[in-house]
């Protein structure tokens, strides 16, 4: 029965705002002024709203996990910048070693910052990530822009040299853009570096970090990173939609 009330009584406050609207061109200006005080006021409730309810009735869900893994993977993780809102979604003139949450910090080198970064929300049907990441690149005086993304401990639980660390992204750019991988793995008083380079002919892009090429003490690894770095940025706008990780053992010959 509240059910029933609460549509009706929807539909009577719905008329009576059509009517306000209808007749606002020759409302008297003191009761005009105080409709506008009330209109405002319900604006930014239903633009509060709205934006919740876009953001959890839109595909993917928010905090999902769901991303297709190598066979054998033992370890996996999408960062949370990927998998839900941050506690600000945007920053303009964004300066260097700026957090992105918890996981993922920005680093550069402009004396002047113009570079503005946002989450935003992924609504495709075939987007797995709930968010990705914009980044607004114009003038760039800089010489080096990245993302440093801390990987969490149990990545470094029972690495070894056998393993391989795999990750994909799907990165849309207005104009094509060299971009690089450098897996960081800290190990005692050594950091071992693992460089690639990411075939950004295809939105979805893929790269393996095989440990085996690396000189590391497997018994001492303390932490380990991932720094994407963005070679000659300006007058681009980069979108990183996806970023996950899988953990894996060499197949056997």
């Amino acid at each position: 029965m509240s059910g029933i009330l609460d549509r009706l009584f929807q539909k009577r406050v719905l008329r009576r705002w059509r009517r306000a609207a209808r007749a606002a061109s020759e409302t008297p200006l003191p009761v005009l002024r105080e409709q506008r005080g009330y209109a405002r006021q319900l604006r930014a409730q239903i633009s509060q709203l709205i934006h919740v309810a876009d953001g959890r009735l839109a595909l993917p869900h928010i905090g999902s996990t769901s991303f297709p893994r190598p066979h054998g993977t033992d370890w996996s993780w999408r960062p949370a910048l990927w998998r839900g809102p941050l506690g600000k979604s945007g920053v303009a003139a964004m300066p260097t070693k700026t957090a992105l949450g918890e996981e993922v910090t920005l680093f550069h080198d402009c004396q002047l910052s113009e570079l503005s970064v946002r989450q935003v929300r992924n609504t495709r049907e075939g987007d797995l990530a709930p968010y990705g990441l914009r980044m607004d690149v114009f003038h760039f005086g800089g010489t080096f822009l990245s993302l440093v993304i801390d990987m969490p401990p149990e990545l470094a639980k029972g690495l070894t040299k056998s393993h391989l660390v795999r990750m994909d992204a799907i990165i849309e750019t207005e104009n094509p853009i060299d971009i690089f991988a450098r897996l960081n793995i800290r190990h005692g008083p050594n950091t071992e570096q693992l460089v690639r380079e990411l075939p950004t002919q295809d939105k979805s892009v893929m790269v393996e970090f095989d440990l085996a090429y690396g000189k590391i003490n497997e018994n001492r690894i303390e932490k380990i990173w991932l720094d994407l770095i963005l070679d000659e940025p300006a007058m681009n706008q980069i979108v990183l939609k996806d970023l996950t990780f899988a953990r894996y053992r060499r197949a056997a010959i």
